[in-house]
């Protein structure tokens, strides 16, 4: 199996070396990273490093604000050059009725001009959006219905929000093409794969099931993100054995 690797999980290393980061976790056996953030680095110098060190990218992690008209131009081309078609939203500001309605106008206008350019729009939520919002409105739902955005599921905030990940990802069906593989304890402290309580062995099987690239995300540095992610993927190497 292959498995890629959000890289907020080794945010102690990327936000002072990039390629430094970019190396340990190619080192580790992940095959795919996932940006969340460039750190001040061309499109040229990120795609250098990813053909250094033999790594694809299956996703960024790219605020809403980058999508509005007077940027999106300069976003699709940062992107194209790095070789990702697939720009993931990591949660926005809905705590408000206008400000939701904001976030679903912005999706429905930059999603076909990104589809135009061979590059898919997605959400990743926490666990915020399967619960009732101040306004009675539940953010996910509202998404998934008036949208046509792909949705990045991440199988342990779903868990936190006391939902089953399976059978949301098989409700969302082919809108979901990737995931975020992760643990944790359902009070929502974050543990590497292996050492919490959500049900990560039954998402993976499902992943390889229905062919979903299975990205790692493990949040807590503990006591370091490389060390961190590194018991993750060897967590899943014993899966296989």
């Amino acid at each position: 199996m292959e498995y890629g690797l959000q890289l907020y999980s080794v945010r102690d290393i990327t936000e002072r070396d990039l390629g430094a980061a970019l190396e340990k976790v190619a080192a580790l056996g992940y095959k795919y990273v996932e940006f969340a953030g460039f750190f001040g680095h061309s499109a040229r110098d990120v795609r250098a490093m990813l053909d250094t060190y033999a790594l694809k990218v299956s996703g960024t992690h790219t605020g809403i604000g980058e999508l509005t008209s007077d940027k999106l131009a300069e976003t699709i081309a940062y992107h194209k050059e790095i070789g990702n078609t697939n720009i993931i939203i990591p949660g926005a500001d809905m705590s408000t009725r206008e400000k939701l309605e904001d976030v679903i106008t912005l999706i429905n206008e930059a999603q076909p001009v990104l589809a135009r350019e061979g590059i898919s729009l997605g959400y990743h939520n926490h666990s915020g959006e399967f619960l009732p919002t101040s306004y009675g409105a539940y953010i996910h739902r509202e998404l998934e219905e008036r949208t046509h955005v792909a949705f990045e599921i991440d199988t342990y905030w779903a868990y936190v929000a006391g939902e089953d990940p399976i059978a949301l990802l098989e409700r969302l069906g082919e809108r979901v093409g990737v995931i975020h593989l992760k643990d944790g304890l359902a009070d929502g402290h974050g543990l590497a794969l292996g050492e919490g309580t959500a049900p990560v062995k039954a998402v993976r099987e499902y992943a390889i099931e229905h062919g979903l690239l299975m990205v790692v995300e493990s949040e807590t540095c503990d006591p370091t993100g490389i060390e961190e992610v590194g018991r993750c993927i060897r967590f899943l190497n014993s899966l296989e054995a």
